[in-house]
């Protein structure tokens, strides 16, 4: 087997025999090749993702280039090209040149069984395991959830239909005007109590799916937020502008950005700062399915953060932080996101909370 960096969007690993070189791009493993001298010559898709970098960008480039080699890191690469026989290391630190970190679990392999050899590197990221779990469960209690409110509204809103309709017969009936004051207060109260209802069942129309581009909708939030705010908020946008158009209901796409910005607005107030970024994720979970491209949103924050003990029922309706809040902006955001196929996370602490809007980019 050999490997080999051929010039292309990613570098791809093939063998003599024909094998296909894309499909070291649909594997969620993080694999690179790397020199005597510690020069990255090839990687695929998912290396890339990890790394954050191009592979025009990465190849040739030293790995320190790439990540921070630390002293486990060297002591690692020097083990395996010193002995000529496959390291394995669970629960190493990976930290990236931007200031991310993250837990994985490294495989160093020469491709010689020679000391000072080239070094194949399969790194698999043991929190995006964990985050792959936690996707999971939270897409599970977001059905459940979704059939649990149906089932409530159509218990809740039958009889108030009844209560309503009772209030009008009555009101006919009583032989003082002003006793129809009270049938009056009955029926807007049932009325308040179906809109509430409805507001929990969250949008029921069918979604009008239609080419997207994400950038658009996200810049008429920023519009809408900042005349809403009065330019009391500083906003600052980070896109990727390679991403492409999407299948998706824009309308709906814009409610739930825009309840989630809202929400960081008002609990924050005047003077805070909002990023509003756009990244592409390869290979990436959602629930049980695996996507080839996801788009993820990102909605970062400088404000006090969200409440510990709401945060795992953050997106469940009703919960709130706020006093005057109803708790059912973010509740809708995470429906919205379910039907489009999607997923809401969020990443809360004080002075930093990033909410992490997830959409598949496939049809």
């Amino acid at each position: 087997m050999s490997i080999t960096a051929v010039p292309s969007t990613s570098a791809l690993i093939s063998d003599d025999t024909g094998f296909p070189s894309e499909v070291m791009d649909l594997i969620a493993t993080a694999v690179l090749l790397i020199e005597p001298d510690w020069r990255v010559t090839a990687l695929n898709m998912a290396a890339e993702n990890l790394l954050e970098v191009s592979a025009s960008r990465a190849l040739g480039e030293q790995l320190s280039g790439l990540m921070l080699v630390d002293d486990d890191w060297s002591a690692l690469l020097g083990q395996a090209q010193s002995e000529g026989f496959p390291v394995v290391r669970r629960g190493i630190e990976l930290n990236l040149r931007n200031g991310q970190s993250q837990t994985v679990d490294a495989v160093l392999t020469p491709i010689q069984q020679q000391a000072h050899g080239q070094i194949l590197l399969e790194i698999s990221v043991v929190d995006r395991l964990n985050a792959i779990s936690e996707d999971d469960s939270l897409w599970q209690s977001q059905a459940t959830l979704r059939k649990l409110i149906n089932g409530l509204a159509h218990e809740v809103k039958n009889p108030l239909g009844g209560i309503r309709g009772a209030a009008q017969l009555l009101a006919k009936e009583l032989p003082d005007a002003a006793l129809v004051e009270y049938t009056d207060i009955i029926m807007q109260e049932a009325d308040r109590l179906r809109a509430l209802v409805d507001r929990m069942l969250g949008p029921r129309e069918q979604l009008k799916v239609a080419t997207v581009n994400i950038h658009e909708v996200i810049e008429r939030v920023r519009q809408l937020i900042e005349a809403e705010a009065h330019q009391q908020i500083t906003i600052t946008r980070d896109y990727d502008p390679s991403l492409p158009d999407l299948q998706a209901d824009a309308a709906q796409l814009t409610q739930l950005l825009l309840n989630i910005v809202r929400n960081a607005w008002q609990a924050a107030g005047a003077g805070m700062s909002i990023t509003l970024r756009t990244r592409a994720r390869r290979q990436y979970t959602l629930g049980r399915h695996k996507h080839r491209l996801v788009c993820a949103i990102e909605i970062i924050d400088n404000g006090p953060g969200v409440p510990e003990d709401i945060l795992p029922g953050l997106f469940l309706p009703m919960v709130t932080g706020r006093a005057d809040g109803t708790g059912l902006g973010l509740s809708i955001s995470q429906m919205i996101a379910n039907r489009h196929g999607g997923l809401i996370q969020c990443d809360s602490q004080p002075g930093h909370t990033v909410f992490t809007v997830l959409l598949p980019m496939e049809a």
